[in-house]
């Protein structure tokens, strides 16, 4: 059992940057994927990348590429996802997730945390 709290979000104008922070608690152990993903109101959950917690590597959705970048602190036992050059369309609530497998997809994931709102103005 994981259990994950998300922090860094907030309100900022297009142009601005964000630093999300997940942090884990509980039972890790056979779990060591975590991925970050955005779900924009009236659309599903999308993903916007991952890392392997034990050597990590990270891997990104193709349109995420550019401006996001997930890193870790194993000290902490957090991930953190780093979002540059804002947009409004990146206007989601952001959340991460712990699983057994490096994916894209939100449906293996075994556990959530609460999400942290990212709002971008233009």
């Amino acid at each position: 059992q994981v259990q994950l709290v998300e922090s860094g979000g907030g309100s900022v104008q297009a142009g601005g940057s964000f630093r999300l922070s997940c942090t884990a608690s509980g039972y890790t152990y056979g779990i060591p994927f975590r991925g970050w993903f955005r779900q924009v109101a009236g659309k599903g959950r999308e993903g916007v990348g991952g890392i392997y917690t034990t050597g990590g590597r990270t891997f990104y959705a193709a349109s995420a590429q550019s401006r996001f970048t997930i890193s870790q602190d194993n000290d902490k036992n957090t991930v953190y996802l780093q979002i540059d050059s804002l947009k409004p369309e990146d206007t989601a609530m952001y959340y991460c997730a712990a699983g057994r497998f490096s994916t894209l997809s939100h449906t293996p994931y075994d556990s959530w945390g609460q999400g942290t709102q990212v709002t971008v103005s233009s």
